[in-house]
């Protein structure tokens, strides 16, 4: 069980903080950040906008100026000023998902994360980006990861476009590039989204550039990021020769127009919620909610984690026209933040709620779901919340200002009375569909939360007659009557095993290829060529190969120079593809009649230069440098091979007396001296 201390705030007030541009210290010449907190009174219109300097100091966090002069609640701190959680209430969990995908670890982490400590006084919700994880993100990208890379923001290409500049310059940088590469491929996970996860989880307990330390002993850090702890050093290396700090900095005014994009819908969200659920926020309290935007991630996956008492979400802008971000998930972990504290603090009405296990045991939820009551309860409740705040796509009903005539608000009424009646009946289907995921008291506590806003009273009010006043051989009952889905969508805050990757076509045909199938690979490759939604530069390096393969050198010449074009017209070129197709071009300037030398060593050099390190690329690369490529020669047939089939006899009869015992020497005539 997870019990969290919750202190309620002295006014009914929701806090919300964004960094804006960096600002520079007259002084020094030193970057801080600038914190903008939009405090907004949840029982009226009351907006006020108050901007505070922090100490100038890099990582500096600055407590947001407070325009109801609230007191803020002091956090426990350790020696190095690191808030903690007593032994006892130490508990964290983590996650990535996304769709079809999704990744977490349970942790019990000593430490806090150092992207979620806070000067008291400064606001509880806020909206960030952090450096640290600006460079982990970095890392992935230039050693292969291209996920998402289509609904990315376009800052997230104008990066790669720089880091690729910047490699093709330095040595150095190539050198640590592949250092970092080869540790991420080592410790790669067969779901991206466990993949990725576990350098987020390390990147929230890091401190700024150039030092990336983290904050915390290794023993002290959650799993997920303790099994990668040993890219530190690799990945400053990287961050220096490369002068990431550099690129960091001058894309800033790109992060914090993002930042300002999301801003208002996450406050809008937030206050909506506090105000359905008539629920206080204080500035700080030992707690935080924070959400961290990182456009060089993949926005289909959200990582969210929970250590001890704070909630944090990694999510990814992406292209599309409208919300940049998944606002329903933020608002389902922000729903876990503020509900959780609720119900492990009742932990004396568990037991007799226990019973209701009983009817999930066939649903297709966790087994984390079928064991523990309180984690069943809760995630009901938030369900049922959030189909109160469930409203249908498409513009509400306005009530005109002028009514010039009668009918004016006839019109208005029986617009507001049909948009009611369709939100309800979505509602409704939506409880439908979250009971026969296993979710059974969805409707027994959207039934309460109807109640509780009838009376006007707020969830803190409610949640204990709720809970005790719970008839649970009747939701038994209800819950063995529910005829469940297969399937659950994924939950950003719990596990799940990680799904094995899906072989593709082309997987497929470079498997017939290795197995000497050159004509089924060809066939594979020119049905995905067809195709207009095909991998077309992997499958034109395949038709390149069969074409290599059957002694074809002119052909396979231009179908590899066909393949780099084609990867340069991709929104994801996959790194492998175009670093052999330079290796294959190189080998065939290499074996010409009339060697072109020139031209193979800057094919092996382009190799090296794209961003895949596996070891056999840059072994290949480097030989084909060092040495001009020579093909392999066939073994010449003895002379003594052509007569194999001299004395060759079908009946066997030869064989057969080869394995005939020697005869016995013939006895001498009798009378015969001895020798």
């Amino acid at each position: 069980m997870r019990c969290f201390p919750y202190t309620v705030g002295v006014r009914h007030t929701c806090t919300v903080s964004r960094l804006l541009p960096f600002a520079t210290s007259p002084s020094k010449g030193s970057f801080f950040p600038m914190r903008f907190a939009v405090s907004s009174l949840a029982a009226g219109s009351l907006l006020s906008l108050s901007l505070a300097l922090p100490a100038q100091t890099p990582s500096a966090q600055a407590p947001a100026t407070l325009s109801n002069q609230q007191k803020p609640q002091p956090a426990s701190s350790s020696s190095s000023d690191d808030p903690t959680l007593p032994p006892g209430q130490q508990q964290g969990t983590s996650s990535s998902s996304g769709p079809g995908e999704r990744a977490s670890d349970q942790t019990n982490p000593v430490a806090r994360p150092r992207a979620a400590q806070i000067q008291p006084g400064s606001s509880s919700v806020t909206l960030e980006t952090n450096e640290p994880l600006f460079d982990m993100a970095v890392a992935l990208n230039v050693c292969g990861y291209d996920q998402g890379l289509d609904q990315s923001m376009p800052v997230r290409a104008k990066i790669r476009a720089e880091l690729n500049k910047a490699l093709e310059e330095s040595e150095a940088a190539r050198t640590s590039r592949d250092a970092v590469c080869q540790y991420i491929q080592q410790h790669r996970q067969n779901d991206s989204g466990l993949n990725v996860g576990q350098y987020v989880s390390l990147a929230l307990y890091l401190s700024p550039p150039p030092e990336l330390t983290p904050n915390a002993d290794e023993t002290q850090l959650p799993p997920q990021a303790a099994s990668v702890i040993n890219i530190l050093p690799k990945l400053r290396q990287f961050a220096e020769d490369i002068d990431l700090h550099l690129i960091w900095i001058r894309h800033r005014p790109e992060y914090e127009a993002l930042i300002a994009r999301v801003h208002d819908p996450m406050a809008q969200m937030v206050l909506d919620t506090n105000i359905y659920l008539h629920q206080p926020v204080s500035t700080y309290d030992g707690r935080r909610f924070l959400v961290l935007l990182e456009p060089m991630l993949a926005p289909e996956i959200t990582n969210a984690r929970i250590y001890g008492t704070d909630y944090i979400v990694q999510m990814s802008p992406d292209n599309s026209a409208g919300d940049p971000v998944r606002m329903d998930e933020i608002r389902h972990i922000y729903l876990h933040y503020t509900v959780e504290p609720m119900v492990y603090s009742r932990g004396s009405a568990m037991e007799r709620i226990q019973p209701i296990l009983r009817g999930v045991q066939d649903a297709p939820l966790e087994f984390f779901y079928k064991s523990d009551a309180p984690a069943l309860l809760t995630e009901c409740l938030i369900k049922g919340i959030e189909a109160h705040l469930y409203v249908v796509p498409g513009p509400r009903p306005v009530k005109p200002r002028t009514i010039h005539e009668r009918s004016d608000m006839d019109v208005y009424e029986a617009e507001k009375t049909a948009w009611d009646k369709a939100n309800d009946l979505a509602r409704l289907k939506l409880i439908d569909v979250d009971e026969a995921q296993g979710w059974v008291l969805t409707e027994y506590f959207y039934n309460q939360l109807t109640s509780m806003s009838r009376i006007g009273d707020g969830l803190r009010d409610e949640i204990a007659p709720m809970i005790y006043g719970m008839d649970v051989q009747r939701e038994l009952h209800h819950a063995e009557q529910v005829l469940f889905v297969k399937t659950v969508p994924p939950d950003p805050l719990r596990p799940s095993m990680p799904q094995a990757r899906q072989l593709t076509a082309m997987d497929r045909a470079e498997i017939l290829l290795m197995q000497g199938h050159d004509g089924d690979a060809a066939d594979l490759a020119d049905k995905a060529m067809a195709d207009p939604k095909g991998d077309h530069a992997h499958a034109q390096y395949v038709l390149a190969r069969v074409e290599l393969m059957q002694g074809h050198p002119d052909e396979a010449l231009e179908g590899f120079t066909r393949t780099l074009d084609l990867s340069k017209a991709s929104a994801a070129p996959d790194p492998r593809t175009v670093a052999w197709a330079h290796i294959y071009l190189g080998r065939l300037y290499d074996s010409e009649s009339t060697p072109e030398r020139a031209k193979a060593v800057a094919e092996y050099k382009a190799a090296l230069a794209s961003r895949d390190s596996r070891p056999d690329t840059k072994a290949a690369a480097e030989a084909g440098i060092a040495r001009p490529y020579k093909l392999p020669q066939r073994a010449q047939k003895s002379s003594s091979d052509d007569d194999d089939d001299k004395d060759f006899d079908p009946t066997g009869k030869k064989e057969k007396d080869s394995y005939q015992p020697d005869p016995p020497p013939s006895k001498p005539p009798v009378g015969t001296p001895p020798n």
